[in-house]
């Protein structure tokens, strides 16, 4: 094996890449003689405790088991950046839960594609919120507060940023339990275990985290818009485990800037669209095990709050109470004035400068479909359209590897924005959209292009698809050496990477298709 590795240094010492090599060895022989002496599914749960993966469990990963067999949790020590005043306000919030539509989603019924009833039990039980209201301190939501450079209205900047991107990969999907959470992610977890308690505040799949922008600004406040990449783990130990990721929990907050009010907040998943939940569960008792995934719709998933946050105490201008909030007593009456914004934009340009943040191939607009066709009519441009499964700027998405590489790369952009008008749809959607006396054939004609599970087209104003290609033959077309590509997609000289070369060629061809369509 040493023979094969990078040239030693003059001390000849051991290179990364043969230890890398040696330790992938022993760990394999380590996990063999695991398997031989727990058996595949023991392993399995195993390997879901041992989370630093040294083959060892102390007795902080040990926890969950011993809470399930003694039925006793213990107080969680949260770390926390806030200290807390005793009187200071208290903001009281409602959760509000429709469970999922199971006829919404392809594999609902037990039985049906080899979903067990164990598979789906987690999803099955979760009919309401884990804790229906409860109260924070104002000042927890100082998380939520601009760092000092991004104070002004329409900056973006990461709450608890993303740390995994197309070259790092994707956590693990054999896991039952969320890390404890630290510094920023305090409030972020308890605010979503309000619905389920075992929420992961940063996803498997990038981008993971949170992201806001100030939406409105004077004086005294802000009104903060805010996106939230988290998911669940709706199984327990026996049953494997079952990933629900909505494609994102969106919201706003409006507070002062000291943290110390809070006059609004409310956090929900977005229910406009026909699909908006992702859904992931494992077949077997290894990472590597089969995966089924569906997709299918939750009407409803938010947290509200009851009212502006209000102080337990009042004081005189000497600090003497005069007013005290208790059980006892009448609660304590506030007026609170009208906010009127010193600069502000729009709900909808907050929620795209937070997308472009989390999404670079957002920097090309993405029309609504039939938007798009009227666009491109009105500037004699084709329409670039992408035909989905589930969202493309969601984590619903059947379409994660295209927006983490092509279409972010700036060749693709400069062209897209020079030459095409873009758009992406749901399958579904278009499906109703038949129905539609005006947009009934332009969505004909996507369907019948269209296989699973991503399709992108190239059309003309009048729907016409000229030129289209479906997304795993992409990326095989890419996943291919130069020398042993034939046919349409070749790589063409300037750019080094094969698969943003594919995509230009791919769009190109189209480009040149709709002439000769049109010359006919």
């Amino acid at each position: 094996r040493m023979a094969h590795c990078p040239r030693f240094d003059a001390a000849l010492k051991i290179p990364q890449a043969c230890k890398m090599t040696i330790k992938v060895m022993f760990m394999s022989l380590q996990q063999e003689d695991s398997v031989r002496t727990l058996g595949a599914e023991g392993l399995f749960l195993f390997s879901s405790l041992d989370t630093d993966h040294d083959l060892y469990l102390s007795p902080e990963e040990f926890k969950p088991i011993a809470e399930k067999l003694t039925g006793i949790t213990p107080p969680v020590d949260f770390e926390e950046e806030v200290i807390h005043d005793p009187n200071g306000e208290t903001l009281t919030l409602e959760a509000k839960m429709q469970p999922l539509l199971l006829e919404s989603m392809t594999k609902s019924k037990d039985g049906f594609l080899g979903v067990s009833h164990s598979s789906l039990s987690g999803l099955r039980m979760w009919k309401n919120p884990a804790v229906p209201s409860s109260s924070f301190s104002a000042s927890q939501f100082r998380v939520f507060l601009p760092p000092k450079n991004k104070g002004e209205v329409g900056n973006t900047w990461w709450v608890i940023p993303s740390e995994l991107n197309i070259f790092t990969g994707y956590l693990p999907n054999n896991r039952y339990h969320p890390p404890t959470p630290k510094g920023k992610e305090v409030l972020i977890h308890s605010l979503l275990s309000m619905f389920h308690p075992r929420p992961f505040i940063k996803s498997r799949f990038a981008p993971q985290g949170t992201v806001a922008c100030i939406r409105a600004s004077n004086d005294f406040y802000y009104d903060i818009t805010f996106r939230i990449h988290a998911e669940f783990q709706l199984n327990d130990v026996p049953d494997f485990p079952f990933w629900f990721t909505p494609g994102q929990f969106t919201g706003n907050i409006i507070l002062s800037k000291d943290a110390s009010h809070v006059r609004h907040f409310h956090l929900h998943v977005p229910s406009n669209r026909s699909l908006n939940v992702d859904m992931e569960w494992l077949y077997g008792a290894s990472e590597s095990s089969n995966m089924e995934v569906d997709i299918g719709y939750l009407p409803q998933l938010e947290l509200q709050a009851t009212g502006p946050s209000t102080p337990s105490i009042i004081v005189d201008e000497k600090g003497n109470i005069i007013d005290r909030r208790d059980g006892n007593s009448e609660p304590i009456q506030f007026v609170f004035e009208e906010i009127h914004w010193a600069s502000e934009i729009s709900q909808q340009e907050a929620a795209q400068r937070m997308e472009v943040t989390l999404y670079p191939f957002k920097k090309v607009s993405y029309l609504p479909f039939s938007e798009a066709f009227e666009r491109a009519e009105a500037e004699k441009k084709l329409v670039h359209s992408i035909l989905l499964w589930g969202a493309l700027d969601d984590q619903s998405c059947s379409g994660r590897t295209l927006r983490e590489t092509v279409l972010e790369s700036s060749p693709v952009l400069a062209l897209l924005n020079q030459s095409f008008v873009s758009s992406w749809s749901l399958v579904k959607e278009l499906e109703n959209m038949q129905q539609n006396p005006v947009l009934s054939e332009k969505a004909r004609l996507h369907l019948e292009k269209y296989s699973f599970p991503v399709e992108m087209m190239v059309a003309l104003p009048n729907g016409t698809i000229v030129h289209h290609i479906n997304a795993n033959f992409f990326l095989d077309q890419t996943s291919m050496k130069p020398e042993e590509e034939e046919g349409t997609f070749s790589f063409s000289g300037g750019f080094e990477d094969p698969s943003t070369s594919t995509y230009i060629s791919f769009l190109k061809e189209g480009l040149k298709k709709a002439k000769e369509y049109l010359a006919e």
